[in-house]
C-alpha cells in the first residue's frame, strides 16, 4: 500500500533523513521508532508531503504523491497530531466536519458519520456541541482520531497520538485503538518513542537512529534477531517484559504437554485463547488461586492446561530456538 524508495531530507549540512527505503502492506501498521531527532517525524510529514524531501519517491496504492497536487493528497490521508490538532475556536461536531466540508459532503450524510464514529470511540453524542477546551486529554484525542477517519481514508498517519496522555488514559485508548474496526481496515504509519507502545501496536517496527533505519522487522524479530548492538542496547532496559507480551501461546504451543498434566483439564475454567499473549496468560495466575490455566488453540480443537512453572519452561525453550535459528 505504502512503498518509500531512497527517501532523503537535508536541512542544510544536517541529514534528518537519510537515504531510507520500506514498504508498508495493506491493513498493516507500521511504527518508526527511536529517540528525539533520529527523523521518524520528518518521514512521516513527507508521505503526505507536510516537508518536501530532497529526494527519494514516495508511492501509494502504485500512485506516486508527488504526481498529484498535496492539497488533494491530504484529504485522503488520515493524520493525527500529539496534540490533537483541534480548532478550539470550533465545536466538537465542527472540528470532526472539517474534512467532510472540503469534500462538499452534504449536511446529513456528515451528521450520519460524526455519530457513528462518536459511538465507536466512546463518546455520547452530548460532545457535539462542546469544545476542545471542555474535554479530557482522552476525550480531545478520540475527537482527532475521529477527524482523521470521518472521510474513510485508506491511509492513516499519526505522530505520537497518544503521547500527551497520562499512563492510565494511554492504556485504555491503547485496548480501544486494537479493537476498533474502523483501524483494521487502514493501512498505518504511527511515530512514537515509546517502545512498549510500539511492541504493543506495531506489526513491523523500523527503530531508527541519525536519520537511517537500523533494522525494519517484526517486534520478534527485533527481540530475538537483533541486527547490531545499537538495536540490542534500545531494548535492553526492558527486554523481558517485550517479550512476555511479544510471544503468544501459540509460539510455545510445542513445548507444552500434549495431554493435559495429571489431574486434567481444570473444570470449570474458560480456557483462554492460543492468540493471547504471554503476559496476559501469565497474568491469569495472579487473579485466579489455581495452579493451572487453560489453553485453547484456535487452529485445532484442541485444549491444554498449563502451570505457571510449564508456561515459563516453554517460553525459555521457545527463546532458545530461536537464538539457534
Amino acid at each position: 500500500m505504502i512503498k518509500v524508495e531512497h527517501l532523503s531530507k537535508h536541512f542544510g549540512k544536517v541529514k534528518a533523513v537519510d537515504d531510507i527505503s520500506f514498504e508498508v502492506k495493506e491493513h498493516e501498521n507500521l511504527i518508526l521508532l527511536g529517540t528525539s531527532g533520529c527523523g521518524k517525524t520528518t518521514t512521516l510529514k513527507m508521505i503526505n508531503r507536510l516537508i518536501e524531501p530532497s529526494r527519494g519517491e514516495i508511492f501509494i496504492d502504485g500512485k506516486n504523491i508527488f504526481e498529484q497536487s498535496p492539497e488533494i493528497l491530504r484529504r485522503g490521508i488520515g493524520y493525527v497530531l500529539q496534540n490533537n490538532g483541534l480548532f478550539p475556536h470550533y465545536t466538537v461536531a465542527e472540528n470532526i466536519a472539517i474534512v467532510p466540508q472540503l469534500l462538499q459532503w452534504d449536511k446529513k450524510r456528515t451528521e450520519k458519520r460524526v455519530a457513528e464514529l462518536l459511538e465507536k470511540l466512546h463518546l455520547t453524542t452530548d460532545y457535539l456541541t462542546a469544545y476542545p477546551n471542555e474535554l479530557s486529554g482522552g476525550q480531545q484525542q478520540r475527537v482527532g482520531l475521529a477527524r482523521a477517519l470521518v472521510a474513510d481514508p485508506s491511509v492513516l498517519l499519526m505522530d505520537e497520538p497518544f503521547g500527551a496522555l497520562d499512563n492510565v488514559t494511554r492504556s485504555k485508548i491503547h485496548q480501544e485503538f486494537k479493537a476498533l474496526d474502523e483501524l483494521k481496515r487502514k493501512t498505518i504509519i504511527m511515530v512514537t518513542h515509546d517502545v512498549q507502545e510500539a511492541f504493543e501496536l506495531g506489526d513491523h517496527i523500523c527503530l531508527m537512529d541519525k536519520g537511517k533505519i537500523v533494522q525494519d522487522d517484526t517486534p520478534a524479530g527485533l527481540l530475538f534477531k537483533p541486527k547490531n548492538d545499537f538495536v540490542r542496547g534500545f531494548l535492553q532496559e526492558q527486554r523481558l517484559q517485550l517479550e512476555f507480551k511479544t510471544v503468544k501461546l501459540f509460539d510455545v504451543w510445542g513445548w507444552l504437554a500434549p495431554r493435559p498434566p495429571k489431574g486434567g483439564v481444570v473444570k470449570g475454567k474458560s480456557p483462554i485463547s492460543s492468540d493471547t499473549d504471554l503476559w496476559t496468560g501469565l497474568e491469569q495466575f495472579k487473579f485466579d488461586a489455581s495452579e493451572s490455566i487453560n489453553i485453547k488453540s484456535d487452529d485445532e480443537d484442541d485444549v491444554r492446561s498449563a502451570s505457571f512453572e510449564e508456561l515459563m519452561s516453554a517460553f525459555y525453550q521457545y527463546k532458545k530456538q530461536q537464538a539457534h535459528e
